[in-house]
Formats: C-alpha cells, structure tokens, sequence
C-alpha cells in the first residue's frame, strides 16, 4: 500500500522529474561535457567547488585564455581522478580562488556583448 498526500499532486517537479529542491547529481553528460571541452582546448586546469546547499559539487575547468565551463562532479576525488587521467592539475577553489584570466575573459565577453 503506498501512501500519497492530499497535496502530493500540487508539489512541484524539474524537467528531469525530481522534486523540487533536491540536488542533481552530476551525469554522464556533465562528464562527457568535460572530456570534450578539456579536449579541444590547452592549458586547462580544473576548479573544484565545494557542495553547497543549493548545488553538488562542481568542476569549473580553465583554459590557457581563461574560457571556462562549469558541470556537476561526484566528489573533490572524482575530479582529481579527472585531472589525473588527462594530466591537468586540480584546485580546491576554496583554498587558491578563481585564476585572473577567468575573470577576465568573462569581463571581454560582457563588453563584446554590449
């Protein structure tokens, strides 16, 4: 017998389906992403940041010019093991912050889009 609330019908859910406010965790998507976009570019070097309340952990990944993407990453260790496999190094933003030429390759594209 499955119980179901008064209300259970009106409770909001994602495009994947999940309940709103719980957190996605990351994907085979979100790891294929990664391995293209590191792929395609050099000097790339990864961002971990830490799980927050709002969202899991999450890699951003820094190229030579400061283009970046973020996706969802299991863990700090997942994302190692990824820097590790590709010989990239892995940084715990948390500890050395974000790396200048991020922010300024986003601070180029705000003044190129207008």
């Amino acid at each position: 017998m499955v119980e179901v609330g008064l209300f259970d019908s009106l409770r909001r859910r994602g495009k994947d389906g999940q309940k709103a406010g719980t957190l996605r965790k990351a994907t085979s998507s979100d790891t294929r992403h990664l391995e293209e976009w590191a792929a395609s570019r050099h000097g790339v070097e990864a961002y971990v940041e830490p799980r927050t309340t709002v969202t899991e952990t999450t890699v951003v990944l820094v190229a030579h010019d400061g283009e970046w993407t973020r996706r969802r990453i299991e863990s700090l260790e997942a994302a190692q093991a990824f820097g590790k496999k590709r010989q990239m190094p892995v940084y715990e933003v948390a500890r050395v912050g974000y790396p200048k030429r991020m922010r300024e390759y986003t601070e180029r594209q705000k003044r190129a889009k207008g």
